[in-house]
């Protein structure tokens, strides 16, 4: 194995990664900040707006109703506010509004990919970029990843009002417009192309693909969650989609393994301008076919991370067009 480079400059020490958590048993990453139950007077004391929105569960336990979009923003901004200091965050009616545990796993999972193959040791900083497939106008990835690793996003997105709104929460929370930018991919049919510039690099990118292949197959989806969180109520009026979500964020023609072959293959064309692509795999049936768009494609290393959060299981897949040589000249170069 090759030594691993310096510690980069003028960047918070690197800390080494965590241990691996068991993801059959629902465990969180050991660095995901919420473990346990929320402290929802002290949520309370910092958003009071969230007061509102809390119920008593069938357990006895405090709990917010993860069937009202209206409950479950509310909830990510005091999330946000409380664990991050992020003071403002919004976004449109409809809008995917993320699970917040689940999304800061991804993050913490790539950041252990990353330090593998630097001495134990997780890059942090402003020298590590970091491309945000689908950025959405929630901006989740960013806002988390920077701060948690100070890293540097760019954040895409083919939805010129997800972009905006994208936008409007970084302009909003003072620091993050010198460490996050947006770009609107105009291009619909394609991914990469025409988004970056035959000079940029990017360290790792990220992308949570829609999953349905149909708007009925999304709108069927939904009430199966409902009815999996005990919801579903024939005399109550109730959002179309759960947890809210435009056309774009949750399904496309040919669904998530559609959107992921397109990803691989677009990936092979900028294969020396990323030294590690990724992205959510929400069904495990997919897999298979990930697996053999990767061999056509030419990846020569492929790593899949299985997630849990509870019951909900979830894995990401990684991969680099990179040589192990190649990859310590990048780290070298970009990390130090």
């Amino acid at each position: 194995m090759s030594l691993p480079p310096k510690r980069p400059k003028r960047q918070p020490a690197a800390r080494p990664a965590a241990p691996k958590p068991d993801a059959s048993k629902g465990q969180l990453h050991p660095r995901n900040r919420h473990q346990g139950r929320y402290d929802f007077p002290a949520l309370i004391k910092t958003s009071p707006e969230l007061a509102a929105f809390v119920i008593i569960n069938p357990y006895g336990k405090e709990s917010i109703d993860f069937a009202n979009p209206a409950a479950v923003k509310v909830f990510n901004r005091a999330l946000l506010k409380q664990f991050y200091g992020i003071q403002h965050w919004d976004i449109p009616t409809d809008y995917l509004c993320p699970p917040i545990p689940g999304r800061a796993d991804y993050l913490h999972y790539l950041a252990d990919l990353l330090a593998a193959g630097n001495g134990g040791e997780i890059p942090r900083g402003g020298n590590l970029r970091a491309l945000d497939i689908g950025v959405g106008a929630n901006c989740i990835y960013p806002l988390l990843g920077h701060r948690e690793y100070a890293w540097h996003f760019v954040g895409s997105d083919i939805a010129a009002s997800a972009i905006a709104s994208a936008k409007a929460i970084v302009q909003a929370n003072p620091g993050l417009s010198a460490a996050i930018e947006l770009r609107q991919q105009t291009d619909s049919a394609h991914i990469f192309k025409g988004l970056l510039s035959s000079r940029e690099r990017f360290d790792l990118t990220l992308c949570n693909p829609p999953f349905h292949a149909s708007a009925e197959e999304a709108s069927s989806g939904s009430k199966r969650k409902w009815r999996n969180l005990g919801k579903l109520d024939p005399k109550r009026t109730l959002p179309v989609l759960n947890f809210g979500g435009q056309a774009a964020e949750l399904w496309c023609k040919g669904g998530e393994a559609a959107f992921v072959s397109q990803l691989i293959r677009e990936s092979a064309d900028v294969g020396q301008q990323v030294l590690w692509f990724s992205s959510l795999i929400s069904k495990a049936g997919n897999l298979p076919g990930v697996y053999s768009a990767l061999k056509k494609a030419g990846a020569l290393y492929v790593h899949t991370v299985e997630m849990a959060q509870g019951q909900k299981q979830s894995r990401f897949v990684a991969w680099t067009f990179q040589t192990p040589e190649q990859q310590q000249n990048w780290r070298k170069t970009r990390w130090q």
